[in-house]
């Protein structure tokens, strides 16, 4: 399946249904449900917005609604995954797709929800080391999460807040310039918090590298891993990530506004030092029914935790996490790769076939050429007629992801999307292109 430089890659739906023909994963494919347009199957690449439903997603909510029904509040502990235990269902799934230990992580709350929350405990600013560093095109909620933690500590953030810009003409942002203005604000930097992966870009950032950077300069790390978990490959704690978080509505297809949940290094999971906002969830297990009225945080994580486990939310990710671990995470990532080279291969047959005086292309590429810097999402610059070629392509029944003022991401997503997705993608986006005369 994989897509060699001893391939001959063509443009063709035989070549795509060949492809798919000799696709491990194909059967995949079939247990999630696809949208209607005009009575037609969508081609869906929004998994990095919003994921498709899994057809096993309700038989999960649903037996957590029948177990209500039957046990009431002894369902905590008679349903038949225990409700008070429920967050440990999903633990070890989490784990080896983040690359953590399982008691480094563990899902609750929503997710900007958990970026504060992780903020009180791993940004503690003092008169001399009190600055952020973070993309400047990253997702609102992270800025809007950093300049209010800013505020809340009586800072002012523009003056607390380092944006990183790529340099003139680029649109991604190279290590080496991360690294040197971490080097350059080593003396008054409290900590490194970015996009794992670049939400407009699709950059997926050398984190290891960033890491061990800012601990050089004594400040904290952390990723906001919302375009990254289920996408990317990551090893979180031989990276020595201090603090993450990660939604699961995206990739992990749990839902609209799925559960979030957080990665804690094993050596801070312990320190009862670390300040933190408690709540009763959070509290040893062992004797959190004692309602003892001073806290003791529970082991690693877990003693982040607030509140009682969403447990219906956390069913549509378990139906999730269950495929996952069915179709194979490096099984997975080797599909990804291929559909987006095939995606990206599509997209240089349509500027080569509506390329105008030799140099004008119609569409360019922003997310790094690298596969080892992306995950599945590419994002296309379109130079002339952007909003008009969106509208046609969703009027066709494509659905794909606008960001103004020109931008389009394409995101094949391997459990879902085939190579035959792809093609078609590929002859309407041209067919767009020509009938918008760019």
């Amino acid at each position: 399946m994989p897509l060699t430089s001893n391939e001959i890659v063509q443009n063709t739906l035989e070549f795509a249904r060949k492809k798919d023909e000799s696709d491990p994963l194909r059967k995949f494919r079939d247990q999630f449900y696809f949208p209607l347009s005009n009575g037609n199957l969508v081609r869906y690449f929004t998994g990095n917005s919003l994921g498709l439903q899994p057809r096993s997603t309700q038989e999960y909510v649903l037996n957590e609604l029948e177990d209500w029904a039957s046990w009431g509040v002894e369902g905590h502990f008679h349903s038949r995954m225990p409700w008070f235990q429920y967050q440990d269902f999903l633990t070890d799934q989490i784990a080896k797709l983040l690359g953590a230990k399982p008691e480094e992580v563990v899902s609750m709350n929503s997710l900007t929800t958990n970026l504060h929350l992780l903020l009180v405990s791993f940004y503690r600013p003092t008169k001399t080391r009190y600055k952020i560093i973070c993309e400047y095109d990253a997702f609102p909620s992270d800025l809007y999460a950093l300049q209010s933690q800013a505020n809340v500590h009586g800072l002012d953030p523009e003056e607390t807040v380092i944006y990183l810009k790529p340099r003139d003409a680029e649109h991604c942002l190279r290590t080496e310039d991360i690294v040197s203005t971490i080097q350059e604000n080593a003396d008054s930097l409290a900590t490194v918090m970015l996009g794992a992966v670049n939400y407009y870009t699709g950059q997926f950032f050398e984190m290891k590298k960033i890491v061990d950077a800012a601990h050089k300069a004594g400040a904290t790390c952390g990723f906001n891993l919302a375009h990254a978990a289920g996408n990317v490959r990551m090893n979180l704690h031989d990276w020595n990530v201090d603090y993450a978080c990660f939604c699961s509505y995206k990739y992990l297809n749990a839902g609209p506004g799925g559960v979030s949940g957080i990665f804690v290094h094993e050596r801070h999971g312990n320190d009862t030092s670390i300040p933190r906002f408690a709540g009763w969830w959070g509290n040893d297990p062992e004797t959190r029914f004692k309602m003892p009225r001073k806290f003791v945080p529970a082991k690693g994580a877990r003693g982040w935790q607030q509140s009682n486990a969403p447990v219906l939310s956390m069913a549509a990710l378990k139906a999730s996490l269950d495929i996952f671990e069915k179709a194979g995470f490096d099984e997975l990532l080797s599909k990804s790769r291929s559909l987006t080279a095939y995606l990206e291969f599509i997209i240089q047959e349509i500027n080569s076939n509506t390329m105008k005086n030799g140099t004008d292309v119609p569409i360019r590429i922003i997310t790094p050429e690298n596969p080892e810097h992306r995950g599945c999402q590419l994002s296309l610059i379109m130079n002339k007629n952007g909003r008009d070629i969106y509208k046609l392509l969703t009027d066709q029944g494509v659905i794909v992801d606008w960001r103004e003022p020109d931008v389009i991401r394409v995101a094949p997503v391997p459990l879902y999307n085939s190579f035959e997705d792809v093609f078609q993608f590929g002859k309407l986006m041209e067919s767009a292109i020509r009938s918008t005369g760019t």
